[in-house]
């Protein structure tokens, strides 16, 4: 899916709060212009393939009327307590191609009953609601903020909780696989999607699909770097979500408009996170009346006019490309199907070989910025480390080295004129299989 994208949006739009403390005035939840279909439009029309929604953040406002709480959109002014944010976003998303995501956080410093097992049942009887009511939900997302001071029903004090058993994940998520089994699960430790250990749009540089979930849990320290480069030999594929906001915060503050983050800047966290390999999780939060902000607009559509001019134009599409080795000398394997454009062809070597080399022609000399490589991620991640070398007069000059590449991965180079590019592939699990190869 490569580029999905976050919606905060909740009490703390209106209160300038980054956490809420759980006892905010219902009343002050009341944007005047929410348009969810603004919100969906824009993400379709810049590349964004799901929409992640909080539907309740660490304060417990709920998004939707839920029947477990007072503390919702219900008791709000917003369409005189008619209105259900969770159904307009989830409406909205379906009617422009968007998968469907929600965010509900395990903390609630609103819940009286929050740190003692009746929690625990309000927490899954709200995920009834939204696993029943919305349609096909793609993801759910959850952190490791747990525990901590709180309003918890006007007790005003901190509660602590055991973040690795308190919300007994196993039968939780097993809950909700019973009413969607498709649904993809995203925390610090997976079980599908982990979080890429910052919120700066950074994966590895070295970057693992695999983890071993044993070794990780939400809220765990000290795990950063395991999730940023995650495990060569893991025991199960958990792929990095790379979480970053559009802002400074994670919900809308108007002392931020000015703190963007630029076109440019949105493009650099594209390579570093898309391009090693991982999916970006882009936060756009709407503003006071519910809607994207403007200057949060004109930088989205920035970044897919800059892809475009970047990463627009292949010039090795069907580019001739020749291999120190393929499988069996049969087509099937051969390098032409390195730039044939077709996503199920791959060049592969045989078994036990672990290393190979490739090169493409791009048939007449061309100024080359970025070179892209794809494995045939069908078959799992392989490579280990590769080179990149560009034909200069005089001979190969080595312009680009890495570790892993697994789904995507983009090499920016210092911008250079050459007609060949070759492709080293080091080392790697078991034999190479390289699915596409792109020269920009």
């Amino acid at each position: 899916m490569e580029m999905n994208a976050f919606v905060h949006f909740t009490t703390n739009t209106f209160t300038g709060k980054e956490w809420g403390y759980g006892d905010e005035d219902k009343a002050i939840f009341n944007p005047t212009a929410l348009d969810a279909g603004q919100w969906a439009k824009t993400l379709k029309e810049t590349g964004f393939k799901m929409l992640i929604l909080t539907c309740k953040h660490h304060d417990g406002f709920c998004l939707w009327p839920s029947k477990h709480t007072e503390h919702s959109v219900k008791n709000s002014p917003y369409k005189n307590g008619k209105g259900d944010v969770v159904k307009e976003a989830a409406d909205a998303a379906k009617k422009y191609g968007l998968k469907f995501g929600v965010y509900l956080s395990p903390w609630d410093r609103n819940h009286p009953e929050y740190g003692r097992p009746g929690y625990v049942s309000y927490y899954r009887n709200q995920l009834r609601e939204l696993f029943t009511q919305y349609g096909t939900v793609t993801e759910m997302w959850f952190d490791g903020a747990n525990g901590g001071d709180g309003y918890y029903g006007g007790s005003r004090e901190a509660r602590k909780i055991d973040g690795k058993s308190y919300y007994d994940w196993p039968n939780t998520l097993k809950l909700i696989t019973g009413i969607q089994p498709k649904v993809l699960f995203f925390s610090d430790a997976g079980p599908h999607l982990r979080w890429v250990g910052n919120e700066s749009g950074v994966a590895g540089l070295t970057n693992w699909n695999c983890l071993s979930p044993d070794t990780v849990y939400a809220g765990k320290s000290g795990i950063e770097a395991l999730l940023n480069r995650g495990d060569e030999n893991g025991s199960h594929w958990i792929p990095a979500e790379t979480d970053v906001s559009i802002r400074p915060g994670w919900f809308f503050h108007e002392k931020e408009n000015d703190r963007v983050k630029t076109p440019e800047q949105l493009f650099d966290i594209y390579l570093t996170s898309v391009g090693r390999g991982s999916t970006l999780l882009l936060n756009i939060p709407p503003d006071q009346r519910g809607l994207f902000h403007e200057k949060d607009v004109q930088s989205l559509y920035g970044l897919k006019e800059l892809l475009k001019k970047e990463l627009g134009k292949n010039l090795a599409y069907k580019a001739k490309t020749t291999a120190s080795t393929f499988r069996g000398k049969q087509s099937t394997y051969a390098p032409a199907n390195l730039t044939d454009g077709q996503k199920q062809t791959y060049w592969a070597t045989d078994d036990g070989i672990t290393s190979g080399s490739f090169e493409v022609d791009l048939g007449k000399p061309s100024t080359v910025k970025y070179v892209m490589l794809q494995e045939y991620i069908e078959l799992g991640q392989r490579v280990k480390s590769f080179a990149i070398e560009a034909w200069q007069p005089g001979g190969w000059k080595e312009v680009a080295t890495g570790t892993t590449i697994g789904y995507k991965r983009i090499l920016k180079i210092e911008p250079l004129s050459t007609q060949r590019i070759r492709v080293t592939i080091k080392d790697a699990k078991a034999s190479p299989v390289i699915s596409n190869v792109e020269v920009f």
